[in-house]
């Protein structure tokens, strides 16, 4: 468990009075999990953020009144204009069974065929795995600088370690180099 976080039970749901414990830095959420609860609660909104900017899938460490539980943000509601946030849940995580998460792809190095005159067209930035919840990555690096131009990468030449199972689909194209030519057909 990488980080924790203090939540409070929330004794309201009345919509005045989250808009006052927006004011005061306060987050409303719901913590729920399988055969659990659902209980309300808020969270300060510079953790989360802080939670957010780090690892957004980071199995935390939630206190609270009913003790210390291990879990995920399931869902983030954020203003539309604004950006800001308005509601979190929280998903109660058993460490005992295995969970389907998504892993972000980072992409490192700079393609030979981008070099060269190609361009790169990345289709997915995210993959969803099976796995138990202490062997979950953060994120995974992938090196790129070997791709030339009219080279693809594909969801089965993702390797993680033993005990993540890819879920999504083996043949969808996360990225690939195309010609100029290519990219400016596909333009209407």
């Amino acid at each position: 468990m990488s980080n924790s976080i203090q939540l409070n039970e929330r004794a309201s749901v009345f919509k005045s009075q989250m808009k006052q414990s927006r004011k005061q830095g306060l987050i409303p959420a719901v913590l729920y999990g399988r055969g659990k609860d659902t209980v309300a609660v808020e969270v300060n909104e510079k953790k989360v953020l802080d939670v957010l900017r780090k690892n957004p899938r980071a199995i935390l460490q939630a206190s609270f009144e009913a003790g210390v539980v291990p879990v995920l943000i399931q869902s983030i509601q954020r203003d539309t204009l604004t950006g800001k946030l308005i509601h979190i849940d929280f998903h109660h995580v058993n460490m005992n069974e295995s969970m389907n998460s998504k892993v972000t792809i980072h992409f490192a190095g700079e393609a030979v065929g981008v070099k060269s005159g190609g361009v790169l067209q990345v289709e997915m930035y995210e993959v969803e795995v099976r796995c138990m919840p202490d062997k979950l990555p953060s994120t995974m690096e992938v090196d790129i600088s070997g791709l030339a131009i009219g080279d693809q990468l594909l969801v089965s030449d993702l390797i993680f370690r033993d005990g993540v199972m890819v879920l999504s689909d083996p043949q969808a194209v996360m990225i690939q180099i195309k010609t100029v030519q290519e990219e400016a057909v596909e333009t209407p």
